[in-house]
């Protein structure tokens, strides 16, 4: 491989990360204040949104799955990827409107939960939100670690740990504030680096024309259909567990906002990962892979070895970037949710401060001892999600499901969960084989293999219906109760909520009371 020298790319990595820490400081120093350290509601416009949702919705992750799924499913199976991927960050739009007219003092979903459903629901979410955002804090660990490993041939564990401490440092005085200030430099490097590796392969690539019909990669397949389902209920639900979107969503200074924000991250998303995932059939064709090769993952750097070395400098210079800033997003996320949901944000400023510090510790602990197969687990959070987001978000229509409540959310989930556990039990003919499709212990790019895809079909209709199931069973005794004691039966009472009404969002509703204020101050 084109590897550069040891002693050049121990220079290019840590002082890339100084440069983050100085810079991130300064901005710390200049912009930081301890009323955004937790969130920055109703501040921000479209396109500063635009950077941040794209940056919080690729990390160095992006240069393996995507080349993994165009080795295996083609053309086909990337577009169906890079648009389930797309879609959902716009439906940030559709939903963080309602959501923040509900309830506005919030800044992540889990508030509106404890709001709609009770606390204990609440803390349900909270804890497979937590957990889902670790888990990612861990695999993007992973990517970073194993790309630096494959551009330099280094051991890339001192690197891991300096992008942790670093991070760290920032964070701890910045907040989110800073998270969203360098998600911008995040969202220009990605686009950077996208024109320098697409020049590049487009120079150095040698493309034999004869293999490319025979591949197969650009005809439709049957696993591409397949993923058309499960990548969009995946993605879509799994999205909702991430708390920097919410954050970013509530930080929308009005609707319109949020709009532009999220339509062009969308397109952007769109685009770079579908660019990023084409080194999986372009290797193919250069005669470096085989289709379904088992490192297909590595296309992206497989051809970055034949480009100059001063190409995979600055690959490796924007590898660095762009893990920090999504690793500073998930760290802010999380200390985030952690301050309201366990602490109702009462905390000191300083102790929140601590709390930075201390959720790294099992994060570099797991990420330094299992790391390499940690990835294996966002299929895990996939299926979870998929079970417990539909079955939450029934509570958004207050006209036709106010009846729905905290113990039918919980029971539709869990006992989604269960039922892919028996699907894949019957499927499969052993409760052994049931266990390891909850766990989507075979994959989900198999397809002559339709329990993956039975998972993701039981988990969100599973899960609504048994949702629905212990709503009506929980009325059915509650008025059952009701005529055998005599008591008023009030299962079925609409709760009385008063609406907020806005005219594009909240915070625009009250920057227009604030103008008409001074303008009769000043009159």
């Amino acid at each position: 491989m084109s590897q550069l020298s040891s002693q050049g790319s121990n220079a290019i990595i840590y002082t890339t990360y100084g440069f983050m820490l100085i810079t991130a400081l300064f901005l710390a120093w200049k912009f930081a204040n301890s009323s955004q350290f937790l969130q920055s509601n109703g501040t921000q416009r479209g396109v500063p949104l635009a950077l941040n949702f794209i940056a919080s919705a690729m990390g160095v992750g992006i240069l393996t799955t995507y080349a993994q799924i165009a080795n295996i499913s083609g053309l086909h199976g990337l577009l169906v990827y890079t648009i389930c991927g797309a879609i959902p960050i716009v439906g940030f739009a559709f939903v963080g409107p309602i959501i923040r007219r509900k309830c506005p003092e919030g800044f992540i979903l889990t508030e509106w939960v404890r709001h709609r459903f009770g606390i204990v629901t609440a803390m349900y979410l909270s804890f497979f939100t937590c957990l889902t955002m670790f888990l990612f804090m861990v695999g993007e660990l992973a990517a970073i670690r194993g790309a630096i490993e494959t551009l330099t041939g280094l051991n890339a564990l001192g690197a891991v740990i300096v992008e942790c401490g670093v991070t760290t440092i920032y964070t701890f005085f910045g907040g989110f504030r800073i998270s969203f200030i360098t998600d911008n430099f995040q969202g220009a490097c990605v686009l950077i680096l996208i024109v320098i590796c697409a020049a590049g392969m487009g120079s150095y690539i040698e493309i034999d024309p004869s293999k490319v019909g025979p591949s197969g990669l650009l005809k439709a397949n049957k696993l591409g259909w397949q993923l058309v389902y499960i990548l969009f209920v995946a993605i879509v639900t799994n999205d909702c567990f991430l708390s920097g979107f919410w954050l970013r969503t509530f930080a929308s200074k009005t609707d319109k906002d949020l709009w532009i924000g999220t339509s062009i991250a969308a397109a952007v998303v769109f685009v770079i990962c579908t660019l990023v995932g084409v080194p999986g059939f372009l290797a193919v064709w250069s005669g470096d892979l085989t289709v379904g090769d088992e490192m297909g993952y590595n296309a992206f750097f497989i051809l970055l070895a034949k480009m100059p070395r001063w190409v995979v400098a600055f690959v490796l210079i924007f590898c660095v970037v762009l893990s920090t800033c999504t690793f500073d997003s998930l760290q802010s996320a999380m200390v985030s949710t952690i301050s309201n949901d366990l602490f109702r944000n009462k905390l000191h400023l300083n102790i929140t401060r601590c709390l930075v510090i201390l959720v790294m510790v099992p994060i570099v602990v797991l990420a330094v001892k299992v790391a390499d197969n940690i990835l294996q687990i966002y299929l895990i959070a996939d299926l979870v999600s998929a079970a417990i987001i539909p079955a939450i978000f029934l509570g958004l229509s207050d006209r036709l499901f106010w009846y729905i409540n905290g113990f039918d959310v919980m029971t539709g989930g869990l006992g989604a969960l269960l039922g892919v556990f028996i699907f894949g039990t019957v499927y499969y003919g052993s409760a052994k084989e049931g266990g390891k499709l909850l766990l989507i212990w075979n994959g989900i790019y198999s397809a002559e293999d339709w329990g993956a895809f039975g998972a993701f079909v039981i988990a969100p209709f599973g899960g609504l219906a048994i949702t629905f199931a212990s709503a009506g069973l929980r009325i059915s005794v509650l008025y059952l109760i009701s005529k055998a004691t005599g008591k008023p039966f009030t299962a079925l009472e609409r709760p009385v909520t008063p609406e907020i009404q806005e005219s594009e969002s909240i915070y625009g509703s009250l920057d227009e009371e604030e103008d008409k204020k001074t303008t009769a101050l000043d009159a």
